[in-house]
């Protein structure tokens, strides 16, 4: 089994690529996704976040409110970090479970793709066999996240500063797709990553 990581900057087409390689066969789990549902009421991290963040970012039913949540984590200093290092063990812990059971199913032809978007700031990249890395110029990232979030340019610039600057996350890469072009180039570029994978299974 080979296991790759997915990563890249916020709006820059991981979901779409890894939607694209589960087509094309491989196995898929999506860290941010769980990441979330670790949050919801009864989920691993949500007394830990609650009791460090307060019950201001709770609705009315007592679950987490992301977008609350995420008010406190984008602007208050060290507030991230603080998320992080409740959520990241657990997802840390649940990814390695779910690898071990890919593995022990495919019998080591499986290719087993883990997409997160700080897989790199992590340090959690150094797990993995190889590297899938998207990217687009920060300017098209702000347009896409500003269409896709509701945000405002200053939340999504803002956002995108807590993270890794898109051009050093290439630098760690051994398969970068560029997504700024149409959709087809992108899923051009994913078809012969995979390829490339393909091949060192065999």
């Amino acid at each position: 089994m080979i296991q790759v990581g997915l990563t890249g900057g916020m709006a820059t087409g991981k979901s779409l690529v890894g939607q694209e390689l589960v087509r094309l066969g491989c196995h898929l789990l999506k860290a941010d996704e769980l990441g979330h549902k670790l949050l919801e009421s009864g989920g691993a991290c949500y007394d830990a976040v609650v009791g460090a963040f307060g019950r201001a970012i709770l609705d009315a039913n007592e679950n987490i409110e992301r977008r609350r949540l995420a008010m406190v984590v984008f602007n208050e200093g060290g507030a991230l970090e603080k998320l992080n290092s409740i959520i990241h063990p657990a997802v840390f812990s649940y990814e390695a479970e779910w690898l071990r059971q890919v593995g022990e199913e495919e019998e080591g032809q499986a290719i087993a793709v883990v997409e997160a978007a700080i897989l790199i700031e992590t340090g959690n990249y150094k797990n993995f066999d190889k590297l899938i890395v998207t990217w687009c110029p920060e300017d098209m990232m702000v347009e896409r996240a500003m269409a896709r979030g509701g945000w405002s340019r200053e939340e999504a610039r803002r956002r995108i500063a807590k993270q890794m600057p898109a051009d050093e996350k290439k630098k760690y890469a051994d398969y970068v797709i560029d997504t700024s072009d149409t959709l087809e180039s992108t899923l051009e570029q994913t078809r012969a990553v995979y390829s490339a994978l393909r091949s060192l299974t065999l």
